[in-house]
């Protein structure tokens, strides 16, 4: 169990980071309060994972049903060559038990499908999407819906990614902007796009549980590493959405 306030460790720890305005230790407890739900620990999940657990997030729920592949490692941070064939959530927890020993970390070794996506999500107050296929996305929108919490999306492909944090209510949910999933490919991936994205994933966390900063709120970035430019779409709500609109 966490202690109900900061320790000396913690103010220690986390100095640099509650030196920023508007965090202070007030910001670094919202941070600890936080349960977030990690939904993939791979390319994107791993820089999501390592930058919420050195951030001091309270408890992590990591969520994956891949084992390491040795394709994986380009951009896989959290498994190494000696993880080969063990379970991602295996491999990911071992690394972050050390990263941060002061966190809790619950792994999820399965498939997230929809008839345990809303128990695994309930209680958490984020959502992170660090998936590489929509058939999970939309599970993972449903579930942000149902439980009234925000989803940060992110999503990679070659040197390019994109990113919105969807607050149900305020935003557009994610089969607003894509109301229907690309085919399934085997893509490519530079690793350090996914590093980018997943990166700046937890900063919007960050922004969101302590409340400072704008979100990415009805607004997508796009991230196109070849030509090292950032672009934003502003997107909006559909009322016959499928998903939030109106019935």
């Amino acid at each position: 169990m966490q202690p109900l306030a900061l320790t000396d460790y913690d103010r220690r720890r986390y100095n640099r980071q509650m030196l920023i305005r508007g965090f202070g230790e007030a910001g670094q407890e919202k941070l600890r309060k936080a349960r977030v739900f990690i939904a993939g620990c791979g390319g994107l999940g791993s820089p999501i994972a390592t930058y919420m657990a050195v951030a001091g997030f309270g408890t992590l729920v990591i969520a994956d049903m891949d084992i390491v592949d040795l394709s994986n490692l380009n951009r896989q941070i959290l498994h190494w060559d000696k993880n080969v064939g063990e379970d991602k959530v295996k491999s990911g927890y071992e690394k972050l038990a050390q990263i941060n020993p002061s966190i809790n970390i619950e792994p999820f070794n399965g498939r997230i499908d929809e008839n345990n996506v809303i128990e695994l999500t309930k209680g958490c107050d984020l959502i992170m999407d660090a998936m590489d296929n929509f058939e999970t996305r939309y599970l993972l929108n449903r579930a942000s819906l149902h439980h009234n919490i925000p989803l940060i999306h992110g999503s990679v492909w070659g040197m390019e990614g994109r990113i919105t944090t969807l607050i149900p209510g305020k935003t557009p949910c994610l089969e607003c902007i894509f109301p229907k999933a690309p085919p399934k490919e085997v893509f490519p991936v530079l690793g350090a796009t996914p590093g980018v994205i997943g990166t700046l994933q937890v900063t919007e966390a960050v922004k969101v549980i302590l409340g400072i900063g704008e979100p990415l709120a009805g607004r997508l970035l796009v991230y196109d590493g070849e030509y090292m430019e950032f672009h934003e779409l502003k997107i909006e709500r559909n009322p016959a959405c499928a998903a939030c609109g109106k019935p």
